[in-house]
């Protein structure tokens, strides 16, 4: 492995080091994907408070969000990520 992998691995962690993160990547893994405001009742926190955690995660490239007319669904789309979900919650 090279040192750009390492860095790579290390923005996931980075990002997913969050409990609201963790918990949203978590709840997308669960449910296939979902919307903002499905995220934020599940959580619990306000949905420019939700927006921001999505898009950091959209930012280290952990999830994508895909537009249906008015709702984007997100989905979590790397693979390291849903590896060390996966290593969290056995």
């Amino acid at each position: 492995m090279n040192i750009k992998e390492f860095e790579k691995k290390a923005e996931i962690l980075k990002a997913l080091g969050h409990p609201a993160r963790l918990c949203i990547v978590k709840g997308l893994l669960d449910n296939d994907g979902c919307n903002v405001s499905y995220m934020q009742i599940c959580i619990g926190l306000p949905q420019s408070t939700v927006s921001q955690h999505i898009s950091r995660l959209k930012s280290a490239g952990i999830i994508e969000g895909v537009r249906s007319g008015l709702e984007i669904t997100y989905k979590v789309i790397d693979k390291d990520a849903i590896e060390i979900i996966n290593a969290i919650f056995k």
